[in-house]
């Protein structure tokens, strides 16, 4: 059943599955809750960068698996398929495209530019992703698309600025 919003706000702040599905929060934004989504991924990001690349895509696997999950679950019980609060998706989406950018701000804020254009855009085959595959897996599999794109437009730019 879906909710109004000040009992969305509610519900999300005060039950863990919605509260991670929504970000922390973040997806409550008025507006372009994707892009406020996003920026625990960088944080997150941020917080793993002196650990390495073995231990970063082990909190990218753990972040996309409970991602399944936490999406599934908070969709299900909001009664809305992939409503646009959810934003554990971006999170993951946004930390996986970090993993292909440069280390710099340019490359951080490019790397976020591209993955919210592609989040956005959904060219081909995303937005069919998008549709067609319902679930945790269809929430999250539109995003991990975006990201790989993203990334693809990464080293395609660190390839041409070499």
């Amino acid at each position: 059943m879906t909710q109004a919003p000040e009992n969305l706000a509610r519900t999300v702040m005060t039950d863990p599955v919605h509260f991670l599905a929504f970000g922390f929060g973040t997806g409550l934004a008025p507006f372009a809750p994707g892009t406020f989504g996003s920026l625990p991924g960088v944080l997150l990001f941020w917080l793993t960068l002196n650990y390495g690349l073995y231990i970063q895509l082990g909190v990218a696997a753990a972040i996309v698996l409970a991602g399944v999950w936490i999406c599934g679950e908070s969709a299900r019980r909001i009664g809305v398929h992939d409503h646009g609060g959810i934003v554990w998706d971006e999170i993951a989406g946004m930390y996986l495209t970090l993993l292909a950018a440069p280390l710099s701000v340019l490359g951080w804020a490019l790397a976020f530019v591209l993955f919210r254009i592609m989040d956005i855009v959904k060219p081909w085959p995303i937005r069919d992703l998008d549709h067609r595959i319902g679930g945790g897996v269809g929430i999250m599999l539109d995003d991990l698309a975006a990201a790989l794109y993203a990334a693809i437009l990464l080293g395609l730019y660190g390839w041409l600025m070499t």
